[in-house]
């Protein structure tokens, strides 16, 4: 192994993380535990240069690709949640498109996003739901901001994530997904199962991207 390809700590659950693979663009490391991949710091995007990427997007809330799209975690989500529940939206951009969808169905939902709709005050409130769509992908220290999200739940609350799973290194070398340069945390379904197990929290798994865990 050359010393550019030594283990590097897994940004999820700290174990030794492994070069996977490399591209034109960037390299790629991988969990010895909890096989979530992951881009080192040196390939990351400044915020300002993130910012403009996310600046590209046009996600809008009247779009009805887009509230499909969002109704593979709306839909199961709303399947659990009392009537009435107070939510949060992390990470909704400029478009918050989910949070409305929620409010149709008389639920109550703040908003936070770092660009869009910088709301910190949230964070240090308590809620019954907290929703993350598209986000966890995006972000360079997943336990540190999961584990804030997980103590703004309630006991008995759920935390729903959408983002789509690593599921093999061959898969990976030619996906997509990985070709966002925004995107620099890639989880698999072990990641999930790690995460649960750390935090003692029910798992369920709803098709190939969305995932709901409860806090007991």
């Amino acid at each position: 192994m050359t010393a550019q390809h030594q283990a590097l700590p897994c940004p999820l659950c700290s174990s030794p993380a492994h070069w996977m693979l490399s591209d034109r663009k960037r390299s790629y490391w991988q969990c010895e535990r909890c096989l979530m991949v992951h881009v080192p710091a040196q390939w990351q995007l400044t915020a300002k240069q993130e910012k403009a990427e996310y600046d590209r997007h046009e996600n809008h809330p009247d779009d009805p690709g887009y509230r499909r799209f969002l109704s593979r975690l709306a839909e199961p989500l709303l399947q659990r949640l009392p009537p009435a529940s107070c939510g949060l939206d992390f990470g909704c951009g400029p478009g918050p498109a989910l949070a409305l969808m929620l409010r149709e169905q008389g639920h109550q939902v703040s908003l936070h996003d770092l660009y869009y709709h910088p709301n910190p005050a949230a964070l240090e409130q308590q809620w019954d739901f907290i929703t993350a769509t598209e986000v966890v992908e995006h972000l360079a220290a997943p336990r540190a901001v999961l584990e804030q999200l997980w103590r703004c739940l309630k006991p008995g609350g759920w935390l729903g994530l959408m983002t789509k799973r690593v599921t093999s290194p061959e898969a990976f070398s030619t996906w997509h997904y990985k070709s966002d340069p925004t995107h620099i945390s890639f989880f698999s379904e072990h990641s999930f199962h790690w995460l649960a197990q750390h935090w003692q929290a029910e798992l369920e798994m709803v098709g190939a991207d969305v995932v709901l865990l409860r806090k007991r």
